[in-house]
């Protein structure tokens, strides 16, 4: 699910795109998928209005990259107006949901998991490239690559 959620805001990425609409597009998905899963319960747009999912998802999608991996690097302008996608800049994609071991409102095979995926996404001139495509996170390669 955190996969699914990962590609497809790794897909909207492109110039003009607002940081502030994939973190609430991700929060959206994700909260769809612990509804299916059964982590939350009620409806989506309730739950995401008490920030009901932010128990599991409590992070932002991701952060700039430049020459540090957690560059200073501002979001907004100075008049407040947040700063759009533009070609050149390169940004962490990483949805997550974390389970707490002690959490008796959810079913036991979900507590103590944690699941956090991300990828490095480069601005292009009229969509994206994910910069760390190479490295396996799908189910079926990962466990290709055991013994």
């Amino acid at each position: 699910m955190v996969l699914s959620v990962q590609l497809q805001i790794i897909e909207m990425i492109k110039p003009n795109i607002l940081r502030s609409n994939l973190q609430k597009r991700s929060e959206e998905f994700l909260c769809d998928g612990m509804i299916e899963l059964g982590i939350l319960k009620g409806n989506r747009k309730k739950l995401i209005k008490k920030q009901a999912h932010k128990k599991y998802y409590p992070h932002g999608i991701g952060h700039w990259m430049g020459i540090d991996v957690h560059d200073e690097s501002p979001y907004k302008y100075p008049n407040g107006r947040e700063i759009p996608l533009q070609k050149g800049m390169i940004l962490t994609i990483e949805p997550g949901i974390y389970c707490d071991i002690n959490d008796k409102t959810i079913s036991k095979k979900y507590r103590g998991i944690g699941i956090r995926i991300e990828d490095d996404i480069l601005v292009t001139a009229t969509a994206n490239e994910n910069l760390s495509i190479a490295i396996v996170k799908k189910i079926d390669d990962i466990e290709a690559l055991s013994i």
